[in-house]
């Protein structure tokens, strides 16, 4: 039996890498309107997923479509598909606009100026991340026609959007995952929103599958009633699940939000791989309309992990030996959090044991 009381070096390369927040199409949670309509052109119809339904105003002077997204994101392209019939050239010279002010077209800042897109086609304008609440298709000038067929709005680095979300219990058909859908729910909540029974120190949770630096988390509450039902909510940051994750450090406490209105948490970096929302006391219900996360990373790690071998009967020099141990560092990795790595054996270099040469002797002659 060959017994090893030293301490064992392994370097751990965490190279994880994953794509930022999925783009989300949101124009389709949005409520739009236009100048004037023409026929059974209503506005809505540029919102209906194909180009055989448009939108159409009638001819006059600098006439618009305007899309409520319902509450301000970030933008990053919108995308128009022309029509496919006819008269392709009636979208030139027409603008996007992405802005807050409701009732004047013009005071929006232009994103973007369509030249031409030909008959049937989608042409993609990057906004680069543009703030607004409403984004404008208008064209400038007399005796214009404006149609379009189809118009998205996609915003990105949502973190998110997309991943693995878990919840204490579930309110009828308040799912968990409809908290990161980018649908606000304030037409039909029960099906846009989540909602967790009346309990005892109720949460939710949102996995990002690696450890970001979070700056911000976003909390929209629901429109129809009850806005109160947040107020006291903890937005908990960090990489344990320890108590379903509540233990993690506190990002920030939320005193209150009005009743449809998204509010912003700054959260300074913080370091973590889950995102709960935990509302302390009993006979509580945590309903989340729509949870967003923004940060950095995926963090990228090299670290250096030191361990004291117990006596075993295989020598670290046999791969089965290394195998095995690497195999139960990985696990014992990812119950802190951590998956997804790569583990590389190294041993430390063997250091040449330089002896000092003695000094040439030397003669020395004493006077007697």
């Amino acid at each position: 039996m060959r017994v090893y009381k030293s301490l064992l070096f392994l370097q751990g390369f965490f190279s994880v890498q994953t794509k930022a927040g999925k783009e989300v199409n949101v124009a389709k949670w949005g409520k739009a309107t236009q100048s004037t309509t023409a026929g059974y052109w209503y506005p809505q119809n540029a919102l209906e997923g194909n180009n055989l339904t448009c939108s159409h105003t009638a001819t006059q002077t600098d006439p618009w479509w305007k899309l409520d997204l319902t509450k301000t994101y970030s933008v990053n392209r919108v995308t128009i598909t022309n029509r496919l019939d006819c008269c392709d050239t009636r979208i030139n010279g027409a603008e996007i606009r992405v802005g807050n002010v409701a009732y004047d077209v013009f005071s929006n800042p232009v994103c973007a100026v369509v030249s031409t897109i030909p008959v049937g086609a989608t042409f993609n304008y990057s906004c680069n991340g543009t703030e607004g609440h409403y984004v404008f298709v208008n064209i400038p000038g007399t005796s214009k026609t404006l149609t379009l067929c189809e118009v998205g709005v996609y915003v990105a680095g949502n973190l998110a959007t997309g991943k693995t979300v878990t919840q204490s219990s579930t309110f009828g058909t308040w799912l968990v995952h409809q908290a990161i859908d980018l649908n606000p729910g304030f037409k039909q909540p029960e099906s846009s929103c989540s909602s967790t029974n009346g309990q005892t120190n109720p949460w939710w949770r949102v996995d990002l599958d690696y450890i970001y630096r979070i700056s911000t988390v976003v909390i929209t509450n629901r429109l129809d009633c009850c806005p109160e039902r947040i107020n006291g909510a903890e937005i908990h940051i960090g990489n344990s699940l320890e108590n379903n994750g509540n233990n993690n450090p506190i990002c920030a406490v939320i005193p209150s939000i009005p009743a449809g209105v998204s509010s912003t948490y700054v959260c300074n970096n913080m370091e973590g791989r889950y995102v709960n929302l935990f509302i302390p006391g009993d006979s509580r219900f945590l309903t989340l309309c729509e949870v967003e996360v923004y940060g950095e990373g995926p963090l990228l790690k090299k670290t250096f992990v030191r361990m004291k071998l117990k006596q075993s009967s295989l020598s670290l020099s046999e791969i089965e030996m290394r195998v095995q141990l690497l195999s139960q560092l990985e696990s014992a990795l990812a119950k802190q959090g951590i998956s997804d790595v790569t583990l590389q054996w190294t041993q430390p270099p063997k250091q040449e044991v330089k002896r000092k040469e003695a000094a040439p002797a030397q003669c020395t002659q004493s006077k007697r």
